[in-house]
Formats: C-alpha cells, structure tokens, sequence
C-alpha cells in the first residue's frame, strides 16, 4: 500500500477508462490522469487503497516515445474532452484495437474471432459536426467553452480542433451579442438568468450551419438583429433557433423549439444520401467515419435483391436508408417517437419506399412483429451502451436470419451479446473497429455473425 500525499516513481504500462494512464509501482497499481504509455513518472498520491492508488503527476522523469505536442491551447487541457491528444494518432489506433480484442476475449471468451485494425482518420481534427458550449458569467466576464473535467466551471475556448472551424466564428459573434445588448445569463445553481447554452449544427458537405441558443424560458432580445450578424459573417448560416429548457437539469436541450430566422432545419449528406437535422435530431457527429462505419455493416450485410432486413435501434433512420438501397425491404424499429418521425422524412427525401418504421421499446416491437409474420434474413443492431436486450436476442436467434450484423458503441456489451448468440447458433467470424472520436478512449464496433 502506497502513503497519501508521498511522491513514487511510476511506469505507465496502459490506459485504461477516459485516458487514465495505468501504472506499476513495485507490482502496485497507480492510477494518474494524464500518464502515457512509457513514461516514467514522479507522482504523488491523493487516494491510497488496498490494491490501488490515485495519483498526479508531479514530474515526467523519462517521456513516453509515443507522447507528441497538443495541437490545443495548453489551458484546455482539462476541459474534459480530448483524453488522449498527446498520445500519437497511431498509438490511439494500436489500443484501441488491443482493447476490442482483450474484450472480446476476456468477456466474450470468442478467441477465433478475426478483430481487423481500427479504421482511423487522415486527419483526426476538425471532426465533429455538433457543438454544445455551456454559458457562463465569472464575475463580469462573459465564458463559453467547455466544462473543466469533473466539474460544471466552464473554461473558455475561442476555439476547439476537434469541432469545425465554423464555431470560432460563431462564439466571437455570440460573445458580442450578449455584451451588446446586456443578455441575462443562466446560472444553474439559483436557477436564475436566460441563456444557457450555445448549440451548433454543421452540414459538412452541405456547409450549412444552424445556430441554437438555449434560453429559460425567458425572451431573448435583439435576435432578429443577431441572425443579421450571423448570416453576414458566418459562410452557410442558414437557420437560428431558441430552444426553451426551463429544467433544473444537466440535459440541454428541452423540448420547445422557436425558429427566429430560416426554416429550423439544416441538410447534410452520408454517401450519396441526405438527412434532415432538426435541433433535437441524433445525427452522428463524426459524418466522415459514419460514412466508413455504415459502409462496412452494408458490405457485412451483404444484401441481395430479395432480401428483407429488420434495423434494430434504429435512431433516424440513417443505417435503415443505407440498406434500403440493397435490400428488397427494411422494418426500422426505434424507441424516440422523434427519431422516427425524422426517419420517415428522410426516406422521403430519398425516394425509399421499401421502408417501414416502428415505435416503441425493441424488447416490445421485435417480439410482436415476428408474433405478427415479419421476419428477415438479415438482421442489423446498433443498441445504446447497455447493448441489446435479451428478448431482443431471442427474437432474433427464433427468426434464424442467415445473418446478424452487430454496430457497438460499447466492446464489453458486444462482447457479452456475442457470446450469447454464439451459444444459440450464431458465430461472429470478424469485428471492425472504427475510431469514431479520435483523442478519446471511445471506440466503435461493426461484428459480422452468420447462422452455424
């Protein structure tokens, strides 16, 4: 056991959950925030348990090879989002790949599952196509950025390379509006003020941007005026938006929309084709690896003409669309009403008739629709983080499609519903990771399973 407030020299050996480095002393477990893979380091601890400590870093003694300049402002280094920025691209891609491996195995005890490199980015900055920035008064200064790691203080930030380059512009004009006309700031814990969030939406092959101030309840002044500024300065403005959330909540957007300038909604392309975003839509926010994610379930899917294809949790629509393209017919079942009140239009906007969506809970719908006849030869999930519910599973392992192909945000979940269908007939022969958020621990999954 290691002595709180003492100073050990420690080897980083991996990282594990939100980029923490892990470390051995003498055989001991140290956690430090902020320690790469190879560094020698002086930290002193803070936490002492039986079989592990908590530490910071006090002094880097030997670099880690694979440790490279931030490309960020040094201050944003603890805003919380980007983990692991100072470790290589490269590296992030080899453990990233080592982890959906040791979990696979680990948890899902399949050792003959093909796991292929994760599929990274040319360049992995600039990629988000969704921002939300919190608001802030500090005394008489006027913040937006992000919120410093495991607190609500926002951190100021003029700009962000992981989100496009569109927002430095559209947070110097919102920080102008709010000093020029005096706009009255939220603060969360009197609950009092007006203007909470800033919230944008980038189209990235349509360049168009929406703009989303999220208020209290209370009117916002001179928004007219502001749409002004925006669509003379920002390239692509096309719509500004004052969504109300009057909650004592950490969620950010409420439900009431107030289109102030445009028609409240922006279009942009994966693939050849186009989805409708609305400021409450789920539309993935790295478009360029969707773009590669998607591509690969359709070429695990492998559809043929005559094919019928139940999309499991399927948000918007978007995986749906893709294989519509293929597939003789598509049953979209998703739980957000809204979700599949977008996933409707999108299909109309791209002429995809052989589409039919459902509401409802996918452990309710899937069972009833089997109940009721429809069945599928092919079978596509993309669950939340919890991955898919066992009567999902059953209704699936009952339906015997020739083929289930699994989309994961979360490795120990499809881990565990592998190893379950592999007990009822189903054999996942290949995995695909793809880096959906460069510089974080996050990593998505595309498995490929056929029926033994």
């Amino acid at each position: 056991m290691l002595l709180k407030d003492r100073d050990y020299i420690v080897d980083i050996v991996d990282i594990g959950q939100g980029g923490v480095g892990i470390g051995k002393h003498d055989g001991f477990t140290v956690f430090v925030d902020g320690g790469l893979i190879e560094d020698k380091l002086k930290v002193r601890i803070n936490k002492s348990k039986k079989n592990y400590a908590v530490g910071d870093i006090v002094e880097i003694i030997e670099k880690s090879p694979f440790r490279v300049k931030r490309e960020c402002a040094e201050h944003l280094s603890n805003c919380g989002g980007c983990q692991i920025q100072e470790l290589d691209y490269e590296k992030q891609l080899e453990i990233k790949t080592n982890e959906v491996k040791q979990t696979i195995s680990r948890i899902g005890k399949l050792n003959d599952v093909v796991i292929h490199p994760t599929l990274g980015m040319v360049n992995p900055f600039r990629y988000r196509n969704k921002a939300q920035f919190p608001i802030q008064k500090l005394e008489d200064k006027i913040v937006i950025g992000f919120y410093k790691k495991k607190s609500h203080d926002v951190i100021s930030t003029d700009t962000c390379i992981i989100q496009h380059d569109v927002n430095d512009k559209i947070i110097k004009i919102i920080k102008t509006y709010i000093k020029a006309y005096n706009v009255s700031i939220y603060d969360e814990k009197s609950h009092t003020g007006v203007l909470r969030h800033l919230v944008t939406k980038v189209g990235f092959k349509t360049k168009e941007v929406m703009v989303v101030l999220v208020a209290n309840g209370k009117k916002l002044p001179y928004l007219n005026e502001l749409a002004s500024v925006l669509k003379e300065n920002v390239p692509g403005f096309k719509t500004l938006v004052v969504n109300t959330n009057r909650e004592k909540t950490n969620v950010i957007l409420g439900k009431e929309n107030k289109v102030i300038y445009g028609d409240g909604k922006i279009n942009d392309y994966i693939g050849e084709l186009v989805f409708e975003i609305s400021p409450l839509s789920f539309f993935q926010v790295n478009p360029l690896q969707t773009e590669v994610l998607y591509n690969k379930a359709l070429e695990y899917a492998d559809l043929k003409e005559n094919d019928t294809v139940f999309d499991i949790y399927c948000g918007i629509g978007t995986i749906s669309l893709f294989l519509a393209q293929k597939a003789k017919k598509v049953y979209g079942v998703e739980i957000v009403e809204d979700a599949i009140k977008d996933a409707k239009i999108n299909a109309k906007l791209n002429n995809l008739d052989n589409t039919e969506f459902y509401v409802g809970k996918a452990e309710e719908v899937v069972p009833k629709l089997y109940k009721e006849g429809k069945t599928a030869n092919v079978v596509v999930v993309d669950p939340p983080r919890k991955g898919c519910d066992e009567s999902v599973l059953d209704t699936i392992v009952s339906m015997q499609p020739d083929k289930v192909v699994y989309v994961s945000c979360n490795p120990s979940t499809l881990a565990r519903d592998l190893a379950y269908l592999n007990e009822r007939g189903y054999r996942c022969e290949e995995v695909q990771p793809v880096d959906m958020f460069p510089h974080t621990m996050h990593v998505e999954c595309v498995a490929k399973l056929i029926r033994k």
